[in-house]
């Protein structure tokens, strides 16, 4: 514990952020220096890589987060399998960016969503919401030698709150602009945007999830091309629109034009969102699905911004980040849709890698839970309150 309160008293630290997504790419992990906490972080950026899965990994997670495939025993092995992992990731991490175990002072972690349901269900008399991200953090601390917060998405949804989006604090902390409206644009699995306006307070920051982001894409490039992903957007880029799919792709979506505060995952856009289109319009060409797949995603995210932004805040910059930033046809599709008035950046013209941005996140998040900070913003998550996310647990 002596060690532990020293760690809290420290103006500086090193942390690393863990970081898997609903594509299961790998390991995002990033290395940061933080300075202060709260409004006046101030980060430094060290080093990141995307550390790989094993053959077949991704597919065997996936399994687990289906109802009709998932398996108990399997769950609680890869409850432990993760953090070990994890655990290389970091080591590697290290050792490329020639920093010693011994000098990372915290990891953030945010563990493998499998399943997300922050909807009220009843339940044995009960309405309960909930959640649940493997990779224990508790096990990756032992394993490190190092504090580790994890499972951050808990608390929220404890309070009565979506659990989703968790990165709006931390764009707001450091992506706050008093010249300039922004909103900032994620796309990983799932697309979700935080809005901060240049007059807003921490209060104002609006911020949800709006629906498929790389992850209709991904199941598409997988059974077209044998690809896990569309590279650059190349198979997007190179088919014609569709016009009766786009329709009954949006007829059979139920998440885009719901209200927020809201959040989603594979629970709603895994494969079975596909299977009855792939049907009724397997004559039409692969390169047409694509492009048509990748249309649809771009206007899940501008409908949510016309719908519950645009009348509130009026934005000049989306700024994108995520894997789908490397998608250059899903920017193009973006960019057609906002017109002119919105200016389109990556992020990593702002100094932030747009593939690091979220682990770099979930330090940012695990140094606020040591300083003792409420990292929530109930307006975007709907919780009953702020609160100070994530579980510390000590090597």
């Amino acid at each position: 514990m002596k060690n532990f309160i020293e760690l809290t008293q420290k103006e500086k630290r090193k942390v690393i952020g863990l970081m898997t997504g609903t594509s299961l790419d790998g390991v995002d992990t990033a290395l940061v220096e933080i300075t202060g906490n709260g409004p006046d972080t101030r980060i430094e950026f060290i080093g990141f890589l995307e550390y790989p899965f094993p053959a077949g990994f991704r597919d065997f997670v996936i399994d687990q987060s289906r109802r009709a495939t998932s398996n108990v025993e399997d769950l609680c092995r890869l409850n432990f399998l993760l953090p070990d992992i994890y655990a290389d990731a970091v080591r590697t991490l290290c050792a490329e960016t020639g920093h010693d175990l011994a000098s990372i002072d915290l990891i953030g972690s945010h563990g493998q969503t499998v399943q997300h349901l922050p909807e009220k269900h009843k339940f044995f008399g009960y309405s309960i919401s909930s959640t649940l991200q493997i990779g224990d953090p508790a096990v990756l601390a032992k394993k490190l030698g190092i504090v580790t917060v994890g499972d951050f998405r808990t608390g929220d949804v404890a309070l009565g709150g979506q659990g989703a989006p968790l990165v709006p604090y931390f764009d707001y902390i450091i992506f706050r602009d008093n010249s300039v409206s922004r909103a900032l644009l994620n796309i990983g699995g799932i697309s979700n945007f935080t809005v901060l306006d240049k007059n807003g307070t921490q209060e104002d920051v609006y911020a949800f999830d709006t629906g498929p982001g790389g992850m209709l894409i991904d199941i598409c490039a997988k059974r077209f091309y044998g690809k896990n992903y569309d590279s650059d957007g190349a198979f997007g880029a190179s088919g014609n629109f569709c016009l009766s799919l786009f329709e009954d792709l949006k007829a059979q979506d139920s998440f885009i034009e719901r209200k927020p505060p809201k959040s989603t995952g594979r629970e709603l856009y895994g494969e079975e969102f596909l299977t009855g289109l792939f049907e009724k319009y397997g004559h039409i060409a692969q390169a047409d699905w694509m492009h048509t797949i990748t249309k649809f995603t771009a206007y899940g995210i501008h409908e949510n911004y016309r719908k519950f932004v645009f009348d509130e805040t009026r934005i000049d910059e989306l700024i994108v980040s995520g894997g789908g930033a490397r998608n250059k046809f899903l920017l193009r599709c973006l960019s057609g849709y906002f017109g002119e008035g919105v200016r389109i950046r990556v992020i990593d013209e702002l100094g932030i890698s747009s593939d690091a941005k979220e682990a770099i996140c979930f330090a940012v998040l695990a140094n606020e839970t040591i300083s003792g900070n409420a990292s929530n913003i109930p307006r975007t998550t709907g919780a009953a309150k702020t609160t100070i996310l994530g579980k510390i647990c000590l090597p």
